[in-house]
């Protein structure tokens, strides 16, 4: 019997460097980043920082690291940060939040749609301050895209009204923006529109952009001075970080490409419904379907060479550039066969 060829729909994190990633990293201008400051890691983060609207960035190995680095630096112990239910800082990141950077983490319902909150849910969780022994609500913890919720996005509006009710309340806010890319090639508008007012934002170069490994966390100049010694203390300090950083910038380059993710995944979103499925309809590159027995149903998915994972008590497949609308139309013709 011929094995069918794997079609990898877990993550857009399975991503892999093409040639032009990979030479570029093997051209990259370097030097020992603790030391000198890599020169390209340098031109990767004032290029990010710049598109993000901030005075500076820095690289950093992973997203959940980016996010720890920022809510060290806002957070001292006995203090309570919100965040959407859901989010990744509350439920993929190995409680880091509480354990290392010290803070209470306390999510708030989606009451304003699929990972949205609202402004009023905002004011009434953060409250007034109370007795000495009492937990002081001083962050609020926004992601954009929501992941949990099928990649959902807030629009600028929405971020704005936030953002106005988080200083209303005397907090400060960061945005996990993992997929931020995302979020602003749906709405056709520049990742800038997406940060306004944060102090603190993380963005991923290691999913949909392709780049091996890397994200970027953003802000003042003063956090990311911060920021770095912080890196340095969980052990993220870089020597020639300048071959990782090259495929970072290439990755930039592609920002356009994820509408091809984000219109693959209405064709994968489609031809399941056609196929019977209950689908929700995509925001962006992830697609979230309900069914009867999650386990069996990705281990049926599994024996037809189609790989997905779980999300939500769903199955969630994710779009990436490493999946062509050619690789879709075969996943749903296996899906199909086996119905």
């Amino acid at each position: 019997m011929t094995q069918l060829a794997p079609l990898d729909f877990r993550s857009d994190t399975v991503t892999r460097p093409d040639e032009a990633m990979r030479l570029a990293m093997s051209a990259a201008e370097v030097a020992d980043d603790v030391l000198d400051h890599d020169p390209t890691m340098k031109l990767l983060e004032e290029r990010v920082a710049d598109l993000l609207g901030v005075e500076a960035a820095l690289w950093v190995p992973s997203g959940s690291m980016g996010n720890l680095i920022a809510l060290t630096v806002h957070l001292r112990p006995g203090d309570r940060f919100l965040a959407p239910r859901g989010a990744h800082v509350l439920d993929n990141e190995l409680g880091t939040a509480a354990w290392i950077a010290g803070g209470m983490p306390h999510p708030l319902e989606c009451d304003a749609g699929p990972g949205r909150v609202s402004p009023d849910a905002v004011r009434a969780a953060a409250g007034t301050s109370g007795p000495y022994y009492t937990l002081r609500t001083t962050l609020l913890c926004l992601e954009n895209t929501h992941n949990a919720s099928g990649g959902s996005v807030t629009q600028p509006d929405e971020h704005a009204l936030l953002v106005s009710a988080a200083r209303e309340t005397g907090l400060r806010v960061h945005l996990d923006g993992a997929r931020l890319w995302n979020a602003a090639v749906a709405l056709g508008l520049p990742p800038a529109a997406l940060t306004v007012g944060v102090d603190t934002v993380q963005v991923c170069l290691s999913k949909g952009l392709g780049a091996p490994v890397g994200s970027v966390v953003a802000g003042s100049s003063s956090f990311v001075a911060e920021a770095r010694r912080v890196r340095k203390m969980l052990g993220g300090g870089v020597r020639q970080g300048g071959v990782l950083a090259a495929a970072g910038l290439i990755g930039l380059d592609r920002i356009d490409d994820l509408a091809q993710d984000h219109a693959n995944a209405r064709t994968l979103t489609q031809g399941l419904v056609e196929l019977g499925w209950l689908v929700d309809p995509p925001e962006t590159n992830i697609v979230l379907a309900g069914v009867p027995d999650l386990e069996r149903t990705l281990t049926g998915l599994r024996h037809l060479g189609v790989y997905a994972g779980p999300m939500a008590g769903k199955v969630r497949f994710v779009l990436h550039r490493d999946l062509r609308t050619e690789d879709v139309t075969e996943a749903l013709r296996r899906i199909g066969s086996a119905s």
